[in-house]
């Protein structure tokens, strides 16, 4: 029998900071982890009817492709270094075999050949007459329950009356799947990680998990992926992938996305069943879930202006629809965001003595064109029809959100041992990753007590940042004993040299109070230029040479690196916080702006023309030598 692989890698990988590492300075790699291809339901029904998992491979590898709506000849503009194919677990491959073959039942009766035959006949009208996006929504239960009521009759809300086969479909394409990532995948070139998509949507709230595995096609074969039509509770599919894990010997990780749309749910204090979090639950969150999607292409999840109003920076492309419930006013609730969810976290480590939200962060695009396009100037859209600028700039009122809504976004920076399947999700597992919405700006954050200006100038600076301190997403050691310390970040920042120029890093931190209340402030610690903060300490904009008429830009603004050692200057002893990095580009044209200009608008109406790209770093923690909770 196993140990469970999961909980042994975990225990091993937290202990590696110490260890003499077979590639001390750790490499650089980037990739997307939320990529849809034909095999999801909804990728097919809207347009995306031939953009496999090979397809998605292709791209990624930098391979001309071609795109599976408007049929044309596109490339990535950089390839990227892994890739998780993430197709929904729900009818996985299912509408695409409807389609192009039917899906046949063992021994169907008279009843089945007919629901196959209906069935069959409503997806394929649905596909011809461009009404797919239609069918789509009105399949998935929304009504008007609240979510935590929707989630307990979500199987009798979705139904069974599925073509027969359905099963059989679902498992054929899970193993052709597997088999495609097996070719793809080349130890050290390009890592093809086998996962899925759980997908439950209780009430309409996005409580998505994209589901990481270390598997090969022989262990994947030993099992199908854990959907929502089995369970719409996350700790149903934890308890899955801890099962699964133990009988195939396999690695797996659940990555929280889009948390935006959660209805406040995703980073909440209570279960989905409506109880209050405990140890345990909260244990089993952490070890299981040490990643989140923090930007993609359904808007930023940082955080939002009515939690941060003295964030200047807190409006990034936000993002107003639910899914199924494009008519919903949206609503933005503190468990939505990323940074809420690590001041929350800091109050339940101190009532539970364990912190279910100390979390890294990644950016994943979730495109379901089987294309990964985060590139602004070489966005594919949301879905393989919004590949079209005339969809783009479509009527909101009959389609939902249109493509500018959408973001071209994001990207998941990991500093791996290796570009191996094992070395990424030990790096996932350290939690020494960070997200880009899109531009590849390398950065690199270190944590300690005592590092100086000198030690940034260093040439083995690295080096010293893993022996004297630690990585993004780790905890400060105790403090030197006597010494009047306070945590002090090392940073250095590159900007994408196929992006604009950096504007400034920030840190972020948040913390407990006196009194035990959540607090957050913005320091603007190193930025390009010679601007001097104003009143209230405000740092001047960085100026704007985008060319509205053109939707070209320069870099005589701004600075292609920027680098720092910053030590809190508010820090109290036995204080519990977290800090993390914000690096933000200077302003660049939007694919809104390009989009208008190629169809000859002389404006992207109500969309912005211009943004500013941006790289979160994985947080950093330091908390009090005992925590106040039970463990």
């Amino acid at each position: 029998m196993f140990c469970n692989p999961t909980r042994a890698w975990l225990a091993l990988v937290a202990v590696l900071p110490g260890l003499a590492l077979a590639n001390p300075d750790r490499e650089l790699l980037w990739g997307d982890t939320h990529l849809h291809t034909n095999n999801s339901f909804d990728a097919f029904l809207n347009g995306n009817m031939t953009a496999d998992p090979d397809v998605a491979f292709r791209w990624a590898k930098g391979l001309p492709v071609i795109h599976p709506y408007n049929r044309t000849r596109v490339r990535i503009g950089t390839p990227l270094d892994f890739l998780v194919v993430s197709d929904h677990a729900e009818f996985m491959g299912g509408i695409k075999d409807v389609y192009y073959d039917g899906v046949q039942a063992e021994d169907p009766g008279p009843i089945d050949r007919l629901l196959y035959w209906f069935g069959e006949w409503r997806i394929r009208s649905a596909i011809d007459d461009g009404t797919g996006a239609d069918f789509f929504r009105d399949q998935l239960p929304v009504g008007d329950k609240p979510p935590v009521e929707a989630a307990a009759t979500w199987q009798d809300d979705i139904g069974t009356d599925l073509p027969p086969g359905a099963e059989v479909s679902r498992r054929n394409a899970w193993q052709r799947f597997a088999e495609t990532a097996d070719r793809h995948n080349e130890p050290g070139e390009f890592t093809a990680l086998i996962g899925w998509e759980w997908s439950s949507n209780p009430g309409g709230a996005n409580l998505h998990r994209v589901v990481v595995s270390d598997a090969d096609a022989g262990r994947a074969s030993q099992f199908i992926p854990f959907g929502s039509t089995d369970s719409p509770y996350p700790e149903d599919l934890w308890a899955f992938l801890d099962r699964t894990g133990e009988q195939t010997g396999t690695r797996f990780l659940a990555i929280p996305h889009n948390s935006n749309i959660s209805k406040g749910l995703m980073f909440s204090e209570d279960t989905l069943r409506g109880v209050r979090m405990d140890a345990a639950y909260a244990e089993t969150r952490a070890r299981l879930e040490p990643v989140v999607e923090i930007t993609q292409i359904k808007g930023d999840s940082e955080t939002h202006p009515e939690f941060a109003p003295d964030d200047d920076f807190a409006d990034y492309e936000p993002y107003g629809h639910y899914i199924q419930q494009i008519e919903a006013a949206y609503e933005p609730r503190p468990g939505d965001y990323v940074r809420e969810a690590l001041k929350t976290g800091l109050a339940l480590e101190a009532e539970l003595g364990v912190n279910p939200f100390e979390f890294g962060v990644i950016g994943s695009t979730d495109a379901h064109t089987g294309l990964s396009s985060a590139e602004e100037p070489n966005f594919w859209g949301k879905m393989a029809w919004d590949s079209v600028p005339e969809h783009k700039a479509g009527d909101a009122l009959t389609r939902g959100a249109t493509g500018w809504d959408m973001a071209a976004a994001g990207l998941a920076a990991v500093w791996a041992d290796e570009n191996t399947r094992s070395g990424i999700l030990d790096a996932f597992a350290r939690r020494e990753v960070y997200a880009t919405t899109g531009p590849r700006i390398r950065l690199r954050v270190f944590g300690g007590w005592d590092f100086t200006a000198d030690d940034l100038e260093a040439a083995d600076w690295v080096a010293e940042g893993y022996r004297r301190g630690v990585p993004m997403g780790a905890t400060l050691p105790a403090p030197p004993a006597g010494a009047d310390a306070a945590p002090t970040l090392m940073i250095m920042a590159s900007a994408d040299p196929r992006s604009g120029h950096l504007d400034r890093v920030q840190v972020v931190k948040g913390w407990l109070d006196a009194e035990g209340a959540p607090r957050e402030r913005v320091f603007d610690v190193v930025w390009s230029g010679d601007r001097q903060p104003g009143p209230g300490g405000r740092l001047p904009a960085v100026g704007d040479t985008v060319d509205r008429a053109t939707a070209t830009y320069t870099n005589d603004i701004g600075a292609p690196t920027l680098s720092a050692v910053w030590r809190d200057p508010d820090y109290r002893p036995g204080q519990s916080a977290f800090y993390y990095v914000r690096v933000l580009e200077i302003p660049t044209p939007r694919h809104s702006l390009m989009d208008a200009i190629a169809l000859g608008y002389d404006t992207a109406g109500d969309f912005p023309d211009v943004i500013q790209e941006r790289a979160y770093s994985s947080a950093i923690w330091a908390r009090p030598a005992e925590p106040a909770g039970p463990r």
